[in-house]
């Protein structure tokens, strides 16, 4: 599960500051601008971060997560954040987007790696992620994990 109510979020991104031939630096775009498929990332960092901020900022009203026969509002999903499930890695893999304008859907695989109440765990979930523009920003509406059975 990627949201730990059950426990389990997401993984690390490095953004290090990009730097103009002349070596002055070049103001990155705000978070809130960057394109859904590095919004992926930063979902995943603070998973293994427990920064339930950014999920504040990610998850827009009304958001509704499933996995498998659960579904969660995005209360649930930030609540989770700090639940039983400690992630230690995790990474998103062959993600692909699928662009409709102000919408656009992420499909990909998650891999986590952590400690829960059963011990050490190891899990990949398939996801489709549903991201919409609104005022300006990016924001996730709608997720959907399915853990890939080993």
């Amino acid at each position: 599960m990627r949201f730990p109510a059950a426990a389990v979020l997401f993984l690390s991104i490095c953004v290090t500051p990009l730097c103009a031939q002349t070596s002055r630096r070049v103001p990155l775009p705000p978070r809130a601008s960057l394109p859904p498929i590095q919004l992926e990332d930063q979902w995943t960092t603070a998973l293994v971060n427990r920064d339930a901020q950014t999920f504040d900022r990610l998850l827009a009203p009304g958001f509704v997560y499933t996995e498998d026969a659960t579904v969660m509002n995005r209360a649930d999903v930030i609540k989770s954040v700090s639940g039983p499930d400690r992630v230690n890695w995790a990474r998103n893999e062959g993600m692909r987007v699928h662009d409709f304008g102000d919408v656009q859907v992420i499909t990909g695989v998650l891999h986590l790696r952590g400690k829960g109440k059963q011990g050490a765990f190891d899990r990949r979930f398939q996801f489709t992620d549903t991201w919409q523009r609104r005022n300006g920003r990016w924001q996730i509406i709608a997720a959907q994990d399915y853990l890939i059975p080993k």
